[in-house]
């Protein structure tokens, strides 16, 4: 072994095992190993920055990105409600939210799409009468497997297609990983769904992010093409019962209606009080295609209502009547289009005791003209009132679902003594928004897809035409961004090419062969798939993918065969980490919420390991032939 080699291999040895030992963060010791071989002159200094340009590094940065837009545009959650059965048993219920979570991870970054299904599973668990970790895990490995499906589907893909181009070979197609790809993923969820959920250890959940705040009651407005325009009540009623909300009023023709026959006709432009846990609220507009009704601009003649008992008209102040008016006028304009500037957020308040909010409404404040905000939600513990949302006086211990710019709520919550609870992750569903991010990501693929653009280019402009459309507003372009995995991916990329260079890669190759496959192409090619899975378990999946791929390519090329089976079996084997909480990230999102222990992963994980070596292997040498 020359010097240069006994160097790579030291450093190698140290990532790895800072990788286990876990004490720094996975981009720190990137970072590290990358300027240790800089300095031992491995990696020429012009050469030491050159992996944050590669091609993979960037597709992912713009993937991520314009997983964000289909995120907060609510196309996911419109997606999960007309895929996910209502009412169906434990075995198809958990196959579907499998299969969708398997489906959505092959085209948006997998720990996105497990993030926007937690809730939903969460909540599936519970109608189920399961623990809530018996319903995470699966769609944990479910989202896992579907990465496996596309070359965007997860980071390992990128970077193997990336090192089959740096061989000369040229890079992966978009759909050259689906044959395989889909195939272990279809038995897996068939697997998980029918047997393997009962492998998983029933333990109380723990970590839930989140709270209980108790019901909100919220206005939302009847449109002229909402489902709801010319439903009757007790349908409306029906649509919302699988969400938990229930109408407790409405205002029709400006007489607002306290106990509304069930039988009464809902027209366009009525407005409905319905009470719903916060969580709620998306599914209520985006089932019924109804608008919180302080996102609607009000009416300058708007009249007041009438209450339908009494027929006399809501009594008013003069301070009240006055603000209704102010806000009608120029300064509400104003407001509303701080609204409208993208920057905004959903975040909850509670009112404290000294607060001078205390016997005071939305309207007399002028809430929307002094601080351009919108007051969405009241929730109230043990109380209702029946009063319109804007009108309502708050009292100490309110609850304020707000919308607006975050220093804007942070303003009104310091000058009114309110205090910030939660930043909701609420997705107000978007038509036009959902549309938009849906056909920037489809042009984008499809460009990758047919050879139109390289894939990192495709997507560039993809990110560009969010941030043009406001699908993902520029302040969160940078946000959306997953930024140690992107110094992980820049800096591994430069030392894994020294490991080339030095004639590493193909010394451990040879070992391998000579004293493992013994010249065995079939052996080689199972023994990389098992080398590359044992480490995904145990470190960072895109660092073991970078790691692998040269001594994959070294191992085909010292048994004379195409390196692409191998470099397909480095990326399933780094897709596949289902022994440990640490392998993958969705693993990890799960281990609070599921209550799981660290042992507790290898009951479900090592037989679906196991079920994918024996698929993978005979199907890597039919698809792709030694």
């Amino acid at each position: 072994m020359t010097q240069d080699q006994w160097l790579i291999l030291t450093i190698l040895t140290a990532t790895v095992a800072m990788f286990l030992w876990g004490r720094w963060r996975h981009d720190m010791v990137a970072a590290g190993a990358l300027l240790a071989c800089v300095v031992a002159g491995l990696v020429p200094t012009g050469e030491a920055f050159a992996g944050f340009g590669h091609p993979a590094v960037v597709t992912v940065a713009c993937v991520l990105v314009l997983s964000r837009g289909l995120q907060i545009s609510g196309a996911v959650d419109v997606l999960a409600r007309n895929v996910l059965p209502a009412q169906s048993g434990r075995v198809l219920s958990l196959m579907a939210l499998m299969g969708l979570g398997a489906f959505l991870s092959g085209f948006m970054n997998n720990v996105g799409a497990m993030a926007l299904l937690m809730p939903v599973a969460i909540h599936l668990a519970q109608r189920l009468e399961l623990t809530p970790g018996q319903v995470l895990m699966p769609l944990a490995f479910g989202t896992i497997l579907g990465g496996m499906t596309t070359l965007i589907g997860t980071p390992p893909n990128l970077i193997v297609s990336g090192f089959r181009a740096e061989a000369g070979l040229g890079s992966f197609a978009m759909f050259d990983f689906t044959p395989i790809g889909l195939a272990v993923a279809l038995v897996g969820v068939l697997f998980v769904a029918l047997v393997g959920w009962r492998l998983v250890p029933a333990r109380k959940q723990s970590g839930i992010e989140g709270f209980e705040s108790g019901a909100y009651i919220t206005e939302v407005r009847v449109l002229e093409d909402s489902k709801a325009a010319g439903m009757r009540l007790r349908e409306i009623e029906d649509e919302l019962a699988d969400v938990d909300a229930q109408i407790i009023g409405m205002v029709q023709k400006e007489v607002r209606l306290i106990a509304a026959n069930p039988g009464r006709m809902v027209h366009a432009g009525d407005i409905l009080m319905i009470e719903a846990e916060a969580e709620s609220l998306k599914d209520v507009l985006s089932i019924l295609g109804l608008k919180l009704e302080e996102e609607v601009k009000p009416e300058k003649d708007e009249a007041p209502e009438e209450d339908e008992k009494t027929g006399a008209t809501a009594s008013r102040n003069e301070d009240s009547d006055k603000s209704a008016k102010q806000e009608d006028g120029d300064e509400a304009e104003a407001a509303e289009a701080s609204l409208k500037s993208g920057d905004v957020v959903l975040m909850e308040l509670a009112v404290l005791p000294n607060s001078p909010l205390a016997g005071r409404s939305a309207s007399d404040i002028l809430l929307r003209t002094r601080y351009g905000v919108n007051l969405l939600a009241l929730s109230r513990e043990g109380k209702r009132s029946m009063k319109r949302l804007r009108s309502m006086a708050f009292q100490s211990g309110d609850l304020l679902l707000m919308q607006g710019p975050p220093e804007s709520i942070s303003e009104f919550a310091s000058d009114n003594a309110c205090v910030p609870l939660a930043e909701r992750e609420l997705r107000i569903p978007n038509k036009r928004k959902i549309w938009e991010a849906s056909l920037i990501m489809l042009f984008a693929i499809g460009g990758a897809a047919f050879g139109l653009l390289p894939a990192a280019v495709a997507f560039a402009i993809g990110v560009l035409a969010s941030m043009a459309l406001r699908t993902v507003p520029p302040q969160q372009v940078y946000h959306a961004i997953d930024w140690p995995v992107i110094v992980l991916l820049g800096a591994l990329i430069p030392v894994a090419g020294a490991m080339a260079s030095t004639g590493t890669a193909d010394l451990i190759a040879r070992f391998m062969i000579e004293n493992v496959a013994q010249g065995h192409a079939v052996v080689g090619l199972a023994l990389i798939l098992v080398v590359t899975m044992f480490l995904s378990d145990l470190m960072n999946n895109a660092a073991t993918a970078a790691v692998m791929c040269p001594i994959a390519i070294g191992t085909a090329a010292a048994l004379g065969v195409s390196p692409d089976s191998f470099l397909m079996a480095v990326a399933i084997g780094a897709s596949c980490a289902f022994l440990t909480p640490i392998g993958h990230q969705n693993n990890t999102l799960i281990l609070g919420p599921g209550g799981f222990r660290f042992s507790d992963y290898w009951k479900l994980g090592l037989p679906l390991e196991i079920l994918v070596v024996a698929i993978s292997v005979p199907l890597l040498l039919v698809v792709w032939p030694l």
